[in-house]
């Protein structure tokens, strides 16, 4: 069985594919942003990654989304709805969770089908 990291560093690699599927590693937005910026730059960084993996976010089987303070729960939202692929939306489930840093707003971690 073959294993492909994609973005493969000392410490992790930003996708892994393995028997037809691709798990992402947690994104973020950049440091300081509001959750609606971050949650834009997220997006953008899960459609490149799944891209390179050969899949897209009409694939997307799960999506675990934190967000730092549920306050922005709603501005993460209305990005998600307006980015998510219609009729494929994925099982998700999203929590609050003190995140690597106190400038992070919001994280994504998703599994998707490739091909």
């Amino acid at each position: 069985m073959s294993i492909e990291r994609i973005e493969s560093g000392d410490r992790m690699s930003q996708a892994v594919v393995h028997n037809g599927i691709v798990y992402l590693a947690g994104q973020v937005g950049a440091p300081g942003q509001d959750a609606t910026a971050q949650t834009t730059e997220v997006l953008a960084q899960v459609d490149r990654l799944l891209a390179l993996a050969g899949s897209d976010k009409s694939k997307i089987l799960t999506a675990q989304v934190w967000v730092a303070d549920m306050a922005d729960f709603a501005a993460m939202n209305a990005v998600w709805d307006g980015w998510v692929s219609k009729g494929n939306a994925p099982a998700r489930w999203t929590g609050e969770a003190k995140l690597a840093t106190s400038d992070y707003k919001v994280e994504i971690i998703v599994t998707a089908v490739v091909g």
